[in-house]
């Protein structure tokens, strides 16, 4: 197919405000019977009956959380909702729905959001969640994107990052270190492009890492497990800002030690020979990578063999008490404090 070099842009203005959320809008579909109404009215209006709701925001700023150079903006809709549904989905809570509000500058036409807005409609679908509200304004410094989720829980369902006991397993779903690897070759590729418009690179050996990166999935299918399994985590979080980020936030909120083995740590195959490839530590990389989405609970040592040998969920180390601190135990069988050196927004 030959392509467009002239692509239709729609200037916003030729919209307004009203019109352009009733255009972006449009095609979406209610699904969730606790959703009594949704965008129309001045606010959504929800019923969830005696079940606890739980309710979650993130940003994601050009420049900062994205990088529209290799991030395609139909993805960059799809992963805005996904950054929200991880987090619902780390309560233990099934996602029901969300709001999506942009601060949007005039580079952009109504072609560039209605990529933006495929994407959000996909995840709505896939993950069976309603868009109920949101908000659009201008803006002086790109896209600014603020997603809020929603979701439902039975109040003896919720799992907190606070209910960690020593004894307790640490158990991880998937595997690490991919996200942050694939934004490495999109940079490095990056650099290429600024010196050589002209090369192509080919990606292929990337293709899994860069998708961890582009299009992650938020773990909807481990709660769903776990429920099956009958096993409740006795506290979790979502792994977004790096493996040692997270054990801390659990450590503190549960007030317990933990040890983490180096060698139990689950690495695919395509993050290792990267990995390599940069002439990085592979661990590290797990530990302060980011952006994984995966889920990382504490379980009861009762229900091991439950999850035992199952292909989704590693032991990764023990919750032990608060006075034998946090450390990774090396291959070596040495042991290092954990440091939380995951990805800060906020730093310089």
């Amino acid at each position: 197919m030959i392509e467009d070099k002239n692509p239709k842009r729609t200037p916003l203005s030729e919209l307004g405000e009203f019109k352009l959320i009733e255009h972006l809008t449009e095609h979406f579909e209610i699904t969730q019977k606790s959703t009594v109404k949704g965008i129309g009215d001045d606010a959504a209006v929800l019923n969830f009956d005696k079940k606890q709701i739980v309710v979650t925001t993130d940003l994601l700023v050009e420049g900062v959380h994205f990088d529209l150079s290799y991030m395609p903006l139909k993805h960059l809709g799809y992963k805005s909702i996904m950054v929200n549904l991880s987090d619902v989905y780390a309560m233990n809570a099934k996602a029901t729905q969300v709001t999506v509000s942009l601060a949007v500058s005039n580079r952009f036409p109504l072609e560039a959001l209605e990529e933006l807005y495929a994407g959000i409609t996909t995840a709505a679908k896939h993950y069976n969640i309603d868009v109920v509200g949101g908000d659009t304004t201008s803006s002086n410094s790109g896209l600014i994107i603020s997603v809020t989720a929603i979701g439902e829980v039975k109040k003896e369902d919720a799992v907190l990052r606070s209910g960690a006991q020593p004894n307790d397993l640490v158990v991880v779903s998937g595997d690490l270190g991919g996200a942050y690897m694939g934004l490495q070759v999109l940079e490095r590729e990056k650099e290429v492009f600024k010196v050589n418009p002209n090369s192509q690179p080919d990606l292929t050996m990337y293709s899994y890492i860069i998708e961890r990166q582009l299009k992650p999935e938020a773990r909807k299918d481990i709660i769903e497990l776990l429920e099956k399994l009958q096993v409740k985590p006795t506290s979790m979080i979502d792994i977004s800002d790096g493996l040692s980020s997270e054990v801390i936030h659990l450590c503190k909120q549960s007030k317990v030690g933990v040890d983490i083995y180096e060698n139990k740590i689950p690495l695919d195959p395509q993050v290792i020979t990267t990995c390599e490839e940069f002439n990085i530590d592979s661990t590290t990389i797990a530990l302060n990578g980011g952006e994984d989405y995966e889920l990382l609970m504490t379980i009861s040592q009762n229900d091991y063999e439950k999850i035992k040998g199952n292909p989704n969920l590693t032991v990764i180390g023990y919750i032990t008490e608060a006075e034998r601190g946090m450390h990774l135990v090396t291959r070596a069988e040495e042991k290092i404090p954990i440091i939380a050196k995951g990805w800060n927004a906020l730093k310089d």
